[in-house]
């Protein structure tokens, strides 16, 4: 089996922290989640996760005009410039402190970042390739706190800073004579907005207690005076303020109290409050969050603190519109190009909400976890993964599109195990609510809820392959709990176990259950002998998870001491262990009093996993690593880095001697107590986070691990969400039996001769996927049941896994259905020897005939119902048609009576 298994995408979480922003079409929301960076596709209704990633979370995003590159800031300034095309980065910088905004220039040319005080204008890189894409044109002071927001004149003429200090700030982009700086009051508290009019100077300001100002500019923007000399002021000749830092490059222009002095001949650049509106009407205060403008249709969009937002039109100030969408504080709020879609973040619930105002219409809403992920399953088929958190919550997720279509939240209290049955169509959920739910869907469902006869806390679950028992481990009682899924009765309650049970699987081919217990022992429970202990495996120390593998002749066991032991579960005996402690690499809190090495000896593995061949053990646990290990040679294939964000405790090894001093480690102090974020001190023996503070670091860990039934992908929950990781075979050149005669001439001189079955070999060992599909679709239909006859053995799963492949992102339905359908008719009886090994194609090929299946069936549905609609509304109008000729045939018929009455009159008088 090949290990090239690569970051494909983050689930589970759509919104952290930070600004939302529309791609350049209005068709794309790009949101940052934790130190990467999600986009999501409203048109096609799919998502995708850059493969980048920052040292710490991601607080503002700056995307180009032309909608091409973006620069992502973390917390500590450090910047990344990522192409959105290619999906690369390609440049870093720091800019030391923190950054509160980012922005553009709508010509594309330049860009502004706001830290503290200043404001920084870079020149925007360029097509050409620089050895420092950033670099530092001026430097902007005025502002006498920290700047918070950021707006451009239409003509990136200037450009407009907002403050905490109340104040806002004008600045010009070039060295005009007319206007320098510009200094606007008339707020009471900090300023979360400030925008210019369409093609014009005037301003809109917005501050956090709902004060709105406008503000009406005496010059135009054709106004502006371009200066020939620069003033010593802006040479940076004089020397710097207290405490301003020295930057490396670049003028220098101070804002100051007065203004500045106007030169003989021109007119600086005045302003003057047209009016002054306000949010906050009948006493109800409610603090103002996030503020957009879309300056063709003159309409703002603000969020509050209560999940309100309000539409206003400008500069009459009518509302338009007022909805309340969450209870939780709106922390952005972003509009499309069109300005008919408005994007909204609320940090608090992790959602994003994407509104048509027209129509009061959602376009997009989605919502992760509130707290962590605690479980993880996939569908038998690989098509969708059920996840279950902290949060009570059990959702369903799409692994095509990337997002979650259904929630249930039946729970009380937190999941703790979910599972599917082996049809797909039932998901089975633990929680310490004391209940196992079975949720339908079909219907989307609860229609079964299992108890037990005196209250426990469930915290293991397992379905067997038929899909009739569901059992369940309590951690206090330590009992095992056997429901029916038909009747939903109580079966049988299994004791024996002597502490808590922490693990149940039941065997793929058997009706045994294996239960891992902390009295470190794990059973074996015969399901169809009156539910019998058949042997009892003594462990070195605790179980913690316990795995069948996919055939069912082997057992895997996790334990508290770090080790996977392998266990023969018809003979009861031990085949082999491997020692992962010194693979987890265990990283050390901010709080801990002791070292990360000696804190590893206390760490293990608390999820297992098979590999769909059964070759290879996927392990994790508290920590940042997820180890593949080959059971045969009981050796580490590879470790997989889930997380590099240091936002997140216990991720480096070793604490920073920057931040010890003499009173102990920064983190144990309390630091902004008054700010807002609260104190960051977590309570003893928190590992998950705080919730009783107001700020806290949740420790990196991965809870649950599962491989995918195809084999193609495996996926995580950790602290940071879902990961998913799947094979990438488009980047990795992996020939099979090659030799100098096997070329692409050689391959395409076959196609030429007609030799078919020779050129798929040909490009098989090749390997090339795009040479393949040409030789593929190459072949005539009539001549396909031929070649799949002509084919060797070792080549017949390799053309199953590329046709698998291949219906995913292919058109040609029929064509590759008749290949499967000539494969497995000549050569099934061969495949079923070897059952094991095809499985997972053979589930993949499944995975992707039943899309294609579930899209054609909904297509066919509506055609049919259009098409009885076209019977219906014609027979309706012939119907009709047959009512109006009989009454023109009666009128016909009266008027011929009458006709022949009139005539025989006439006879009569001419006799």
């Amino acid at each position: 089996m090949k290990f090239a298994y690569r970051f494909s995408n983050l689930l589970g979480a759509v919104y952290r922290h930070g600004n939302l922003s529309f791609s350049k079409d209005g068709n794309s929301v790009i949101s940052p989640v934790g130190n990467r960076i999600s986009v999501f596709d409203l048109k096609n209704n799919k998502s995708e996760t850059l493969p980048v990633s920052t040292a710490k979370n991601i607080t503002c995003v700056g995307l180009s005009p032309d909608g091409n590159l973006a620069i992502l800031v973390d917390e500590d300034g450090a910047a990344l410039l990522v192409s959105l095309i290619t999906r690369a980065v390609l440049h870093h910088f720091h800019f030391h402190k923190p950054v509160a905004s980012i922005r553009f220039s709508p010509d594309g040319r330049k860009f502004v970042v706001t830290k503290e005080n200043v404001a920084l204008m870079y020149h925007a890189p360029g097509k050409n390739r620089e050895f420092n894409a950033f670099v530092l044109d001026k430097s902007y002071y005025g502002p006498y706190d920290e700047t918070t927001c950021i707006d451009w004149t239409d003509d990136s003429k200037c450009f407009v800073v907002g403050s905490k200090d109340m104040s806002t700030w004008v600045f010009g982009a070039e060295r005009w004579s007319n206007l320098i700086y510009y200094s606007l009051g008339g707020h009471k508290d900090i300023m979360v907005g400030c925008f210019f009019e369409k093609d014009s100077l005037d301003l809109y300001t917005v501050s956090q207690d709902g004060t709105l100002c406008v503000w009406e500019s005496d010059t135009e923007l054709d106004g502006l005076v371009l200066r020939k000399t620069r003033l010593p002021a802006e040479r940076g000749e004089e020397e710097r303020g207290e405490g301003e830092e020295e930057e490396p490059r670049g003028e220098v222009i101070r804002g100051k109290g007065e203004r500045p002095k106007e030169k003989e001949g021109t007119k600086n650049v005045r302003y003057k409050q047209r009016s002054k509106h306000f949010f906050n009407k009948e006493g109800d205060f409610n603090n103002l969050t996030a503020a957009a403008f879309h300056k063709p249709t003159h309409i703002l969009v603000t969020g509050f603190a209560s999940g309100i937002f309000h539409l206003h039109e400008l500069p009459e100030f009518n509302l338009i519109h007022s909805l309340s969408i969450s209870d939780q504080r709106i922390a952005t709020v972003s509009m499309n190009s069109s300005g008919d879609w408005i994007g909204f973040g609320c940090s608090g619930l992790g959602q994003l909400l994407v509104w048509e105002w027209q129509s009061e219409s959602y376009v997009f809403k989605q919502q992760g976890h509130f707290n962590n992920m605690a479980a993880l399953a996939y569908s038998p088929d690989g098509q969708y993964i059920a996840t279950g958190g902290d949060d009570g919550k059990v959702k369903v997720w799409n692994m095509t599109s990337g997002l979650c279509f259904v929630t249930f939240t039946e729970h009380t209290s937190s999941v703790t195990n979910v599972t599917f049955t082996s049809r797909g169509f039932v998901i089975v959920s633990a929680s310490l609510d004391g209940t196992v739910r079975a949720f339908d869907l079909h219907r989307y469902r609860n229609f079964r809820t299992f108890t037990s006869p005196r209250p426990a806390q469930f915290s293991s679950l397992a379905v067997d392959p038929s899909g009739d028992l569901v059992s369940a481990g309590a951690q206090d009682s330590f009992e095992v709990f056997i429901w029916s899924m038909q009747t939903g009765r109580l079966l049988e309650v299994l004791g024996g176990h002597e502490g808590p049970v922490s693990c149940l699987c039941f065997s793929p081919v058997q009706s045994i259950l294996a239960s891992a217990s902390w009295d470190k022992t794990v059973r074996l429970w015969d399901m169809m002998d009156s539910w019998q202990t058949t042997e009892t495996l003594r462990l070195t120390s605790d179980g913690l998870a316990v795995s069948y593998r996919p055939d069912g002749q082997e057992l895997a066991v996790a334990t508290l001491d770090g080790e996977i032991s392998f266990w023969n579960p018809q003979s009861a005996n031990q085949t082999g262990s491997v020692s992962g402690r010194h693979d987890l690499e265990m990283g050390r809190k901010e709080t801990d009093k002791i070292t990360s090495k000696q804190s590893a000896k206390g760490k293990s593995f608390t999820s297992l996993c098979y590999s769909a061949d059964g070759e290879s053990i996927l392990a994790g646990g508290q920590s940042k690593f997820v180890c593949i290990y080959n059971i045969r040679e009981q050796i580490l294939m590879k470790k997989f880095e889930i997380s590099c964000n240091l936002s997140l405790d216990a991720m480096e090894e070793f604490l920073d001697r920057r931040k010890m001093t003499e009173f102990g480690s920064l983190a144990l102090v309390d630091e902004g107590v008054g700010d807002g974020d609260g104190v960051e001190l977590s309570l003893p023996g928190v590992r998950k986070g705080d919730m009783s503070s107001r700020h806290f670091k949740p420790e990196i860990r991965v809870s649950s691990i599962r491989f995918s039934p195809t084999g193609r992908s495996w996926a995580a929950t950790s602290t940071e969400g879902l990961l998913t990781y799947s094979l990438d075979g488009a980047l990795v050149f992996d020939p099979y039996d090659l030799d100098l005669d096997v070329t692409p001439a050689s391959v395409r001189r076959q196609l030429r001769q007609a030799e078919w079955a020779t050129a798929i070999v040909l490009a098989f060992r090749l390997n090339e996927t795009a040479l393949t599909q040409e030789v593929l679709e190459a072949v005539p239909h009539h001549q396909i049941a031929v070649v799949c006859g002509s084919l060797p053995d070792v080549y017949v799963e390799k053309l199953l896994g590329f046709i698998a492949a291949a219906l995913e992102r292919c058109g040609h339905l029929q064509f590759y259905l008749s290949w499967s359908q000539s494969l497995l008719t000549q050569h099934g009886q061969k495949l079923k020897t070897r059952s094991g090994a095809v499985l997972p194609t053979i589930q993949s090929l499944q995975k992707s005939i039943q899309k294609h299946f579930e899209d054609l069936s909904k297509l066919c549905d509506w055609n049919m119902y259009t098409i009885r609609y076209a019977v219906a509304l014609s027979k309706q109008r012939g119907v009709k048609r047959t009512a109006g000729d009989a009454l023109c045939d009666k009128d016909q018929s009266e008027d011929s009576e009458v006709m022949s009455e009139a005539s025989l009159e006439e006879t009569d008088m001419l006799i």
